[in-house]
């Protein structure tokens, strides 16, 4: 394992065997077998598989990035000599994590030969999870989809605190406030899945609450506006209503009122 940031410690911890080597420095010597992770910053896993390209690094030897971002072509030096792959655990590492971390959380893999993706998957298992295959073409769009379950859902919690704060509340008080319900929301979805965890106005067909609620956030100062958020998640919690049953004519006045102009708005146009 080369890397000593919060995910290569979590998985040399997690994979029995595994040796930590420090990312910056490297290694002068490589095993004369086996699979070495590069849980390195992304922004460094090329130029460190040049420095590796350039050592007399047994064939046998794979390189795997633990990038969610990254391709296998970040790893194109040590393709003519070498098979790489990718294994991403689709989890938070905000710090170091023991191996209870990896039980029953999906981890993306590829590998530019069916044997060494056939290793990353069996190891996957071995550590409590579940092994998907995610090539190249799907990278992107996997990524982004992990960056709107994990880092906005933070950036979410962050612009309710917002709010709470413009209507008086201190941060901190905002916090504990929502943190509890986020909490049994997360609970929810675990139970019931996304379509039938959704609930509140957008779900009820309740045009009136989801109206004032507008009307306020017009008259939020920031960037970005909290008005435009709150439209354009709505938006998307109103296709989640839809599919839960929401009355199509209830569902079409809901569209109206999210497209339409707020009470402020309309007193200026009467002027």
């Amino acid at each position: 394992m080369l890397g000593r940031g919060n995910l290569g410690r979590s998985l040399a911890r997690a994979i029995k065997g595994s040796v930590l080597v420090g990312g910056r420095s490297g290694f002068d010597k490589a095993p004369a077998a086996g699979i070495v992770f590069l849980a390195v910053p992304d922004g460094v896993v090329t130029e460190t598989a040049a420095r590796i390209a350039r050592l007399d690094t047994p064939a046998a030897v794979s390189f795997v990035h633990v990038s969610g971002a990254l391709g296998l072509d970040a790893l194109a030096p040590l393709r003519d000599r070498h098979a790489v792959g990718s294994f991403h655990p689709l989890q938070s590492f905000p710090a170091p994590r023991p191996p209870a971390a990896f039980r029953g959380i999906t981890i993306a893999v590829d590998a530019s030969t069916p044997e060494l993706r056939r290793r990353l998957e069996v190891l996957a298992g071995r550590i409590g999870a579940r092994p998907k295959q995610v090539d190249d073409a799907q990278r992107a769009l996997y990524h982004a989809a992990a960056v709107f379950a994990s880092n906005y859902v933070v950036a979410v919690v962050a612009e309710g605190a917002r709010l709470l704060q413009a209507a008086g509340w201190k941060r901190d008080e905002a916090e504990a406030a929502l943190l509890p319900l986020v909490g049994g929301v997360v609970a929810n979805l675990h139970r019931r899945g996304i379509v039938k965890a959704l609930t509140g106005p957008i779900r009820r067909g309740d045009v009136e609450t989801v109206q004032r609620h507008l009307d306020a956030l017009a008259g939020v100062r920031g960037e970005p506006s909290a008005e435009g958020v709150y439209r354009m998640l709505a938006a998307v919690a109103l296709e989640i209503a839809k599919e839960a049953g929401l009355d199509p004519a209830a569902a079409e006045r809901m569209r109206r009122a999210l497209t339409g102009p707020t009470a402020a708005t309309r007193r200026r146009r009467r002027k």
